[in-house]
């Protein structure tokens, strides 16, 4: 007699609704950039009625924990990143129970597509939640390109203009201040005033979007949009972080070679053990790191649209065209206004256009995943201009985007002998073998920046 067998099939997976009476019960859960970020972006979610909180600062435990419930394919962003999320959701299990975590808590993430694994990390997500027996806690996708995506399933989560400006004006916030931390800190006398400054100036910038007017959110679109583009509101409240940061005591003469940081997003902008602390460690050795905005990402997928829109070639696409070039200019503008309320010191950012022709030999911008021809595009531009003595670029073990480009890169190198790289492949657990490699490289860049220095001397 035979038998017959039940075939569970593949279903993917749908969160329950997150309705509009829950905002006041349920908190969203969110992460993956720095401290500084993840603070001034759970103001935004305050100011609009949210309950929100920042997962813990990555740990190598997230890294272990990963290991245990993902896919053994995956980079290692997409490990700790989701172990993160596991070590958190474990303890919270432990303290209050399965049932009470499903209901009290519900993750938001970033989604995107293309050869990059970024594209997949959502589904490591649920891998790790099947593993640990919450396949019906709530995990919901923000497209990274969409301003105003409407509702999500349920309506507990508008993401709408006001969400989305709000986002994005603290990414800006928030790397402005990173760059001022970063061009400050090495050259402090008072060890830890940098540090200091920056906890204190960031509280106050969390206060600043928190209390967003909300007369100034509500009504059309376009008046949501002018207001965040022509506002004093913002720039106003950095002015006064200046003030504040016009109190660290520095030491200028001192001499340290400056090192641009590139590589994969997350890697390059982690602050932490996801990447071996790297950019404390340079500090450490002697070095000012210069590091990677994400206002250049968003820069980025502003621009992208361009060049498919131009391939085209038809005349309806001119005003599409036109519109993206204004909307880049808008974000430049807004951008230099906030680099002007700190002194114009924070780094411009670079022309999108540049970066794409610095790198067409190497790297055709068609070769979309990853930062695509950034990355090698970024290496000519700091040496073309003077920005940095070194490169260092982040990769993840095994990750195909940032491979292509070190292989891009090797041409490089043989038209550029002189640029200083330093490719650093992370695994998250082989930090004596990359830091040792990054150190050759910085040996030679401090050599060089003494040699600026005594030429500098000489002419004067």
């Amino acid at each position: 007699m035979e038998t017959i067998q039940r075939i569970n099939h593949y279903t993917a997976y749908r969160p329950r609704p997150f309705t509009r009476e829950e905002r006041a019960t349920v908190t969203i859960l969110f992460g993956g950039l720095t401290w500084k970020h993840e603070r001034l972006i759970q103001g935004v979610m305050h100011n609009l009625g949210y309950k929100a909180q920042p997962l813990p600062n990555i740990t190598r435990a997230d890294l272990d924990a990963g290991k245990e419930l993902i896919d053994v394919g995956a980079c290692c962003p997409t490990i700790f990143t989701t172990g993160n999320l596991v070590n958190f959701l474990r303890s919270e299990m432990a303290a209050l129970g399965r049932d009470e975590v499903v209901k009290r808590y519900v993750f938001l993430t970033a989604g995107a597509c293309g050869p990059c694994r970024f594209g997949q990390y959502h589904e490591s997500y649920t891998m790790a939640l099947d593993g640990l027996g919450l396949r019906d806690f709530r995990l919901f996708l923000l497209a990274q390109n969409q301003l105003d995506q409407g509702a999500t399933h349920g309506g507990g989560l508008e993401i709408n203009l006001p969400l989305s400006l709000g986002l994005v004006w603290a990414i800006l916030c928030a790397d402005v201040l990173t760059d001022l931390e970063y061009m400050t800190r090495p050259y402090e006398i008072v060890p830890g005033e940098t540090d200091r400054v920056l906890r204190e100036s960031i509280e106050y910038l969390y206060d600043v979007f928190r209390n967003r007017p909300q007369e100034k959110l509500r009504g059309g679109k376009l008046k949501v949009f002018a207001w965040h583009v022509l506002t004093d509101y913002f720039t106003d409240a950095l002015r006064e972080v200046r003030k504040r940061w016009e109190t660290i005591r520095v030491d200028r003469l001192q001499v340290k070679p400056k090192v641009k940081i590139t590589g994969e997003f997350w890697l390059q902008t982690h602050e932490g053990d996801g990447n071996y602390n790297i950019k404390r460690w340079l500090e450490q050795e002697g070095a000012e790191v210069i590091p990677p905005p994400i206002a250049v990402w968003l820069d980025y997928l502003l621009h992208s649209p361009i060049t498919s829109e131009e391939w085209k070639g038809a005349e309806r696409n001119r005003k599409k065209i036109a519109l993206i070039r204004a909307l880049e200019w808008i974000y430049h503008f807004v951008y230099n206004r906030f680099r002007k309320a700190l002194g114009d010191l924070p780094y411009e950012l670079p022309d999108q256009e540049e970066l794409k022709h610095l790198a067409k030999p190497y790297y055709h911008y068609e070769l979309r995943g990853g930062e695509g021809h950034m990355l090698v595009g970024k290496a000519l531009y700091a040496y073309r201009h003077k920005k940095a003595h070194m490169i260092c670029e982040l990769s993840p073990y095994s990750c195909m985007p940032n491979t292509m480009s070190i292989g891009a890169m090797a041409n490089v190198l043989g038209r550029y002998p002189d640029l200083l790289y330093a490719p650093i492949e992370v695994k998250g657990d082989a930090e004596v073998h990359a830091l040792s490699r990054c150190q050759m490289i910085l040996t030679e860049a401090k050599r060089r920046a003494h040699a600026e220095f005594e030429e500098v001397l000489a002419k004067t």
